[in-house]
């Protein structure tokens, strides 16, 4: 009798799969820890060979070895194959066993990537290569610049004590991120709102009432459940009339993560303040914000404070009449004596923007079928950069929801894999994001001999987006919202800065750019969601094929600043709030909920709730990466509407424009300073012009 064949770890071997992408059919748990302290070891093997290397340092001996792990002599990158594929599961389709091994391995994680940082023999080569190095392309110098600040930002030039200090801290931090992101998830899926009387779902439309009826079938319940995921929530606050289960649904949302019990973030948010400030003083910075903006377009808090001032100057005063606006209709509605609450503003608010525009999601949602609004944004895509999208069925899923694209460019070559996964889940986080499986660079076929156009072979991206977007339902097929729309555009604006890089260096292609320049592609891409030339290629109704009307277009259109000054306040109150955290000076040992009203109140143009709390549920700021760069989405909206003008001038569709727009931004990553790029597309620096021209906030 033949031997039972050996299982072997997938992660340890070439894929086999199309494009060699990720087997997540083959995976399983056991798999990623086995694989992830493999790929620690075999690193720390690979710094060894650097440091003891007897040659004088070079930046092709030690520059480019500290960057490229791929050695060439069998070994994979293997812990950046098994982590990326685990912490971009941990995101999407988590379980217990996950989260718990990911609590084990992320002190791990954080020790190896100190250890590599804090190597004084390592940093001493790469110091010496900083001051004496060969003439350099702008991207070797780029590359030779960020590997040798990145080892200062992480405290290369410390003293043992300080250095030491420096790795409790970060491990600390890092395990307190990854409790943040765990607690909200489990405080986010706790609750549901499950009604039997039909009485109580009055107001609501058919998808809404669908959904719930499905929702409440998967959980093996009679009659409607609502969840706090966005495709289920938001239509609640929008139509329901049965204002006390509003107000329900919206406290549940607004306490999520303050409540008395293990899910409990506020101490945790306070020991990451603290943690980041500390960090940063230890670094030579007075705050947080300092250390993070010296590697930001807007460079200094000054500078922030401007953009946020000038925002505020400009728009609450629009905003204030917005909301008195609401309130308005509300108390014409319901009586004088009506009180305005949270929990009215998005029911009021769709009122009147029924009453101004004649304009309503509803009447939408049968136009945006979920395959028609695919086809739509590859079909801009293909007619303004000439790529296209087939999906191919052989290449491994980690959820049924997820499809796989193969990606061609204009000449027909093989572009990228791009992965879509849409609908929420029992296992997802929520909100929407986009993050990659394997980066672009630039191998060499022979280590033996220099890089060179003769001697690289072009490794493509594996780009992937993951969304919560409106799930089919067994009378209908998934039918989106305008806003899903540009959820969509915008994230797919993320994916094509990832799928055209075309850069030698992996920690420089793609999106691996300063963040208040990252938002650029994918809030540019939002702005073709009410072109009518756009909407005309796939808007068209689910059961007739009738397109979307002229006359409906007109009102999205004029509609489309409907409390545009609102949601800028709103934006900016979060800006605010990350600034006024991570600009402490001192420990921070304010309560978080007090303080967080004082902190954005200068933008606030509606009464706070003294019981509920936004910090505990602000990943972005606190285990997000965004952390003193929430302002970066209003920096970036003033680009993109600067840089869409230049299309709106040009054509929309314009080629030689998109052609501009892809060599000069999409395909550079972070080879170059972003304001050079910008300048290079469009001729200058932006202006704010161009957004309060788009917003009506100016005339033009």
């Amino acid at each position: 009798m033949s031997e039972e064949k050996v299982r072997q770890n997938p992660f340890f071997q070439s894929y086999g799969t199309p494009h060699d992408t990720a087997p997540f059919d083959r995976i399983s748990i056991e798999d990623y820890e086995e694989a992830m302290l493999e790929g620690i070891r075999r690193d720390e093997e690979q710094i060894e060979k650097i440091i003891n290397n007897p040659e004088k340092p070079t930046f092709d001996n030690t520059i480019i070895s500290v960057d490229d792990e791929k050695d060439g002599e069998g070994y994979y990158d293997l812990l950046s194959r098994a982590s990326t594929v685990f912490f971009n599961l941990l995101s999407a389709e988590t379980n217990d066993d996950m989260d718990a091994l990911a609590q084990k391995m992320s002190p791990i994680l954080t020790k190896h990537a100190n250890d590599i940082r804090l190597n004084e023999k390592l940093f001493e080569r790469i110091k010496y290569v900083h001051r004496h190095h060969r003439k350099l392309t702008p991207e070797e110098k780029m590359l030779l610049d960020n590997c040798y600040d990145g080892f200062v930002r992480s405290g290369a030039l410390l003293d043992a004590e300080g250095k030491e200090r420096l790795r409790q801290l970060t491990e600390e931090a890092s395990i307190l991120g990854l409790q943040f992101s765990q607690n909200l998830l489990k405080e986010n899926k706790a609750f549901t709102l499950h009604i039997t009387d039909e009485a109580q779902l009055d107001g609501l439309p058919d998808t809404a009432r669908e959904a719930a009826a499905l929702t409440a079938k998967e959980q093996e319940k009679d009659g409607w459940v609502f969840t706090l995921d966005f495709p289920s929530y938001s239509p609640f606050m929008t139509y329901s009339t049965q204002r006390d289960l509003r107000r329900q649904m919206y406290m549940a949302k607004n306490t999520e993560c303050i409540h008395d019990n293990t899910e409990n973030n506020l101490e945790i948010c306070k020991r990451l303040i603290n943690l980041r400030r500390e960090m940063a003083q230890l670094l030579g910075h007075k705050t947080y914000a300092d250390y993070v903006l010296k590697h930001r377009m807007a460079g200094h808090v000054r500078v922030v404070y401007k953009l946020l001032n000038e925002l505020i100057a400009a728009y609450k005063p629009t905003a204030k009449k917005e909301i008195a606006a609401i309130e308005k209709l509300a108390k014409k509605t319901e009586g004088k004596d009506f009180k305005l609450e949270p929990w009215d503003l998005g029911f009021y608010s769709h009122k009147l923007q029924l009453q101004k525009y004649n304009i309503d999601t509803e009447m939408l949602r049968p136009y945006f079928e979920l395959s028609k609004v695919i086809d739509g944004v590859f079909g801009l895509a293909n007619r303004l950069y000439g790529i296209t999208f087939k999906e191919n069925k052989d290449i491994p899923v980690y959820h049924p929801d997820v499809k796989a694209y193969e990606v061609f460019d204009k000449d027909g070559s093989y572009l990228a894999v791009f992965y879509a996964d849409f609908h929420p889940r029992k296992g997802k986080q929520g909100g929407a994001w986009m993050t990659e499986y394997q980066s672009q660079w630039m191998e060499r076929v022979d280590t033996k001999k220099p890089f060179g156009p003769d001697n690289c072979k072009n490794v493509r991206p594996h780009v992937s987006v993951v969304m919560n977007l409106t799930k089919p339902t067994e009378e209908k097929p998934a039918l989106l919202t305008l806003g899903e729309v540009e959820t969509f555009l915008h994230e797919f604006g993320h994916s094509l800065h990832g799928m055209f890089a075309n850069t030698r260096f992996e920690s420089l292609s793609g999106t691996n750019v300063w963040w208040d320049f990252v938002e650029l592609p994918s809030q540019f891409m939002e702005n073709f969601a009410i072109e009518k030339e756009f909407l005309r290629t796939f808007a068209f109704h689910y059961k007739t094929g009738e397109p979307l009307p002229d006359e409906l277009i007109d009102r999205i259109v004029r509609s489309r600043n409907f409390n545009v000054a609102y949601a800028c306040m709103r934006q900016v109150s979060f800006g605010l709030l990350d600034m006024a955290y991570y600009t402490q000076k001192e420990e921070f040992t304010d309560d978080i909920i007090p303080f967080e009203k004082k902190a954005w109140e200068k933008a606030m143009v509606t009464e706070q709730l003294p019981d509920t709390c936004m910090t505990v549920q602000f990943s972005h700021i606190m285990s997000g990466g965004y952390a003193a760069g929430y302002y970066s989405y209003k920096w970036a909206e003033v680009l993109d509407a600067d840089a869409f003008a230049v299309f709106k001038k040009e054509g929309i569709f314009n080629h030689a424009t998109a052609q501009r727009f892809r060599d000069c931004i999409l395909s550079k990553g972070g080879t170059e300073n972003p304001m050079d790029l910008y300048k290079r597309f469009k001729g200058s620096e932006p202006t704010i012009d161009a957004l309060l021209k788009r917003n009506g906030i100016r005339k033009r």
